[in-house]
C-alpha cells in the first residue's frame, strides 16, 4: 500500500515517525515508514529508536549524498506501489493526514500534493527571515495552486506512484543543497504527468536562524548555476535566472553587480533585522548570481 519516505539531515524525526505510525495503525493499512540520515552528526541515538517501532526503519549514509539522492535510495528500498515523501521538520497539521491522504488515492491521480502551511506564531527576530520567507512565498491556496499545478509544489507531501521516481528520479548530480525540486517537477511536467492538488498540508517547523538561511540561499545559488551550466535547467526555469538574462541582454549585469558589491553588507543586515523586506532577499539572490557569473557570458 504506502511506503512514507523521509530523509534527513541533523534533526530528530522520531516524533514525526511517531505521529505517523499512529496514524497509519489507526487505518489499519499495509505501511512502511524508511527514515535515511544522509550521514549527519547530530540525533543519531534519538533517530536510532526508530527501529524499535514495527513497520519503521532508520538508516545512515556512509557519505553525504545530497537530498535528491537520498530520496532515490529511500525510494529504491520501498516495498509499497506508493510512495509519500516527507519533511523531516514538517508535521501534520491534522491528526486525520494520512487517512485525508489514502482516501484521495486513485489510479488516474498518480501524484498528489497536500500543501505547505506554517506555524502561526512568529519566531524571535533571529529566525524570522526563513519564516516569513515560508509564510509569503510558500503557502498557497487550494485554489492558487490549481491554477498553476506545477508552479506551486514541493517535493515533500507529495505522495507518487513509486515507479514515477523509478523511471525519472531526482537529479544524481545534486550532490548540494537546493533546486532538486524545481528539475524535479519540470521532469513531471515534461512527462505529462497531473499532479492533483488537495488541502491537507504540514506545518513546516523551520526553525533556521537568519544567516544560516542567507547560507542555504548561497548555496542553492551556487547549485542552480551548475545547473544552467550543464544544461539540467534553461535560464527561462526560475526568475532568478530569467532576470539575470535581462540584466545581461540590456547590458546592466555589471552595473547590477556593482551595486550589489557595494551593498552586500547593508543587504545582509537588513535581512537579519526584526522584520526583514523579501525584496531584499531577490535583490540578495540576483547580485549574488551576478557575483559567481561575473567573469562568464551567457
Amino acid at each position: 500500500m504506502l511506503s512514507i519516505l523521509i530523509p534527513t539531515y541533523n534533526y530528530n524525526v522520531y516524533p514525526l515517525v511517531l505521529e505517523l505510525k499512529e496514524q497509519a495503525d489507526t487505518l489499519a493499512i499495509t505501511y512502511e515508514i524508511l527514515v535515511q540520515d544522509d550521514n549527519s552528526y547530530l540525533f543519531l541515538e534519538e533517530n536510532e529508536k526508530i527501529n524499535a517501532l514495527s513497520n519503521c526503519f532508520f538508516d545512515v549514509n556512509n557519505v553525504n549524498q545530497g537530498r535528491g539522492n537520498n530520496i532515490n535510495l529511500l525510494n529504491s528500498k520501498a516495498k509499497y506501489e506508493y510512495v509519500l515523501i516527507m519533511e523531516a521538520d514538517a508535521f501534520p497539521e491534522k491528526k486525520e493526514y494520512l487517512k485525508i491522504l489514502v482516501s484521495e488515492i486513485k489510479p488516474n491521480l498518480p501524484i498528489i500534493f497536500g500543501g505547505v502551511s506554517y506555524p502561526l506564531e512568529k519566531p524571535s527576530h533571529e529566525k524570522i527571515l526563513r519564516w516569513k520567507y515560508g509564510v509569503n512565498r510558500e503557502i498557497k491556496t487550494l485554489k492558487k495552486r490549481k491554477s498553476s499545478p506545477y508552479s506551486f509544489v514541493f517535493s515533500w507531501n507529495l505522495l507518487l506512484q513509486k515507479n514515477i521516481i523509478s523511471k525519472i528520479p531526482f537529479q544524481t548530480s545534486i550532490k548540494h543543497y537546493g533546486y532538486e525540486d524545481v528539475l524535479f517537477i519540470k521532469d513531471l511536467k515534461k512527462n505529462k504527468l497531473k499532479i492533483h492538488h488537495i488541502e491537507n498540508q504540514l506545518i513546516h517547523y523551520n526553525s533556521e536562524c537568519n544567516l544560516t538561511f542567507i547560507k542555504k540561499t548561497e548555496t542553492a545559488i551556487r547549485t542552480l548555476n551548475e545547473l544552467v551550466k550543464n544544461g539540467n535547467l534553461q535560464y527561462k526555469d526560475t526568475k532568478i535566472t530569467t532576470f539575470y538574462r535581462l540584466l545581461y541582454l540590456f547590458g546592466l549585469r555589471k552595473i547590477f553587480l556593482s551595486i550589489f558589491e557595494k551593498s552586500t553588507a547593508l543587504l545582509i543586515k537588513k535581512l537579519d533585522s526584526k522584520n526583514p523586506n523579501l525584496f531584499y532577499l531577490d535583490f540578495y539572490k540576483l547580485g549574488y548570481f551576478c557575483l559567481i557569473n561575473k567573469n562568464r557570458d551567457v
